[in-house]
């Protein structure tokens, strides 16, 4: 993805710190009270442009949602939406998703969603994929027990290695669409990449997954 570079993204970002949380080490495990709640938080790992982790917020009020992006210059079109329209249980978050369990305590995290991740096609590259082992190891620190991962992609070959990488880390792959938009999948929400990848006829992948708690027998 070449990202466009918006000089003003970092002042217009500071400028709204109460939608972009410019501290979010200060709130590891207390993230309820920042929402002023205790409902269920669904947290988006490379959120892009927003359209998602927004739409989601608005379909259910009673969960919180984050959305973390590292880059400024994207994150922006987040924020814009929640300028024009402020969605109370939705609050981002412009940093590396390497610093999870910097953000979240143990157990703070009800679900992960995993939208279109950038796939890092070579080999040496492996270690940055989202759903590479180290990144799952973060994701069940900070999921409770039977958190989940939701994860989706246009990528064939993201999604096999991902789905490879889930199973080897021993979790449980409880639902898995290789034609999502073609299947019985209801209250799908797409993403601007759903949408653009899926106009061109591009088939678009999609598993849940969580962690094993109980032992294998």
């Amino acid at each position: 993805m070449r990202l466009r570079h918006k000089p003003y993204a970092m002042e217009m970002i500071e400028t709204y710190p109460q939608f972009v949380i410019a501290d979010p080490e200060a709130y590891k495990g207390s993230w309820g009270k920042l929402f002023g709640n205790n409902n269920p938080i669904h947290i988006e790992v490379g959120t892009g442009r927003g359209r998602f982790i927004y739409e989601m917020a608005k379909a259910h009020p009673h969960i919180n949602y984050i959305g973390i992006e590292k880059f400024s210059s994207v994150v922006v079109d987040a924020l814009q939406k929640l300028i024009d329209e402020e969605v109370p249980n939705l609050k981002l978050i412009n940093k590396d998703a390497k610093d999870l369990t910097v953000f979240f305590e143990s157990e703070e995290i009800d679900r992960v969603y995993l939208n279109f991740s950038d796939p890092w096609p070579k080999a040496r590259h492996e270690k940055r994929r989202l759903t590479y082992k180290s990144f799952l190891r973060n994701y069940e620190q900070v999921l409770v027990k039977d958190g989940e991962i939701h994860f989706k992609t246009d990528n064939q070959g993201l999604f096999e290695y991902s789905l490879m990488s889930l199973a080897e880390y021993g979790m449980l792959l409880h639902y898995i669409s290789l034609d999502l938009h073609n299947s019985d999948f209801e209250g799908n929400i797409m993403t601007e990449y759903e949408e653009k990848f899926s106009s061109k006829g591009n088939r678009i992948y999609r598993v849940e997954a969580r962690f094993r708690n109980e032992p294998v027998l």
